[in-house]
């Protein structure tokens, strides 16, 4: 079976800017749930959705596939999880890729 783990996060947080690349314990908060998903041993690939460079090439440097960029339609205050899952399934689709399994995993909820 084929495991798909995507972790959404957006640049543009503003309750707490940048958010996901803020230090938490001493590294990024994205970095958590990038090595909590690789550390589970459970998926075959790991997604980063996001519509920031800065956490694209972290995420990227970092383990994590970053294949695109999300458009700005599903990264603002008003996008719903279930638009960037859509998206996320709509590339997969394209490229020809298949998973029994998808987990979306917050980027500020690894534990």
């Amino acid at each position: 079976m084929e495991s798909i783990c995507l972790i959404p996060a957006r640049g543009g947080s503003k309750r707490i800017p940048r958010k996901n690349l803020k230090l938490f314990l001493g590294k990024p908060l994205i970095l958590w749930s990038i090595e909590a998903a690789i550390s589970s041993g459970i998926f075959d690939e790991i997604y980063v959705s996001t519509d920031d460079n800065e956490i694209a090439e972290l995420a990227a440097s970092n383990g994590a596939n970053v294949p695109f960029l999300r458009p700005e339609k599903i990264s603002n205050d008003f996008a719903i999880d279930q638009e960037v899952i859509d998206h996320f399934l709509e590339w997969m689709k394209e490229k020809k890729i298949k998973a029994d399994n998808l987990c979306y995993l917050y980027a500020t909820a690894p534990f």
